[in-house]
């Protein structure tokens, strides 16, 4: 499969204002073993004072937060979708998002890349950030670490 890479996304200062921004953070893909990236990551967002919602298929509880199973069952507002998963999950990640009606970051991690649903999800509103970590680009940007 040839390399996709983003044509679609936020620049450093951008990335400075979504975190600006942000309260809620809805994880998809929110593993609850400790040694996965998305746990780690959640794990420094919520330290950082950002409300986490675990969006994953099994477990009650991630990180002390209520898990949910979709987007769609999470009843209150979002500021960021928060991916973990494979790029062609992305089109209907994009769908959810703008079926909510109140995600304004669309957040694709480190070396997830769907410049369809990216675009999709920049029409209907959405900042979009793609094949960036939210963790490093919090410390790098936000803490100058």
């Amino acid at each position: 499969m040839e390399c996709e890479f983003p044509s679609v996304n936020s620049n450093p200062e951008e990335i400075r204002a979504i975190f600006a921004e942000t309260k809620t953070i809805a994880v998809l893909g929110l593993s609850p073993d400790p040694e996965k990236a998305s746990h780690r990551v959640a794990a420094y967002l919520q330290a950082e004072g950002f409300k986490i919602v675990p969006v994953y298929p099994k477990e009650e509880t991630i990180l002390g937060e209520k898990v949910y199973r979709s987007l769609a069952e999470i009843p209150f507002a979002i500021d960021m979708v928060d991916i973990f998963r494979k790029p062609n999950a992305l089109d209907a990640v994009a769908d959810a998002c703008i079926a909510r009606g109140d995600v304004k970051c669309f957040w694709a991690q480190a070396g997830i890349v769907n410049n369809a649903a990216a675009q999709k999800a920049k029409d209907a509103g959405m900042k979009v950030v793609q094949n960036h970590c939210t963790m490093v680009e919090h410390r790098t940007l936000c803490k100058g670490q």
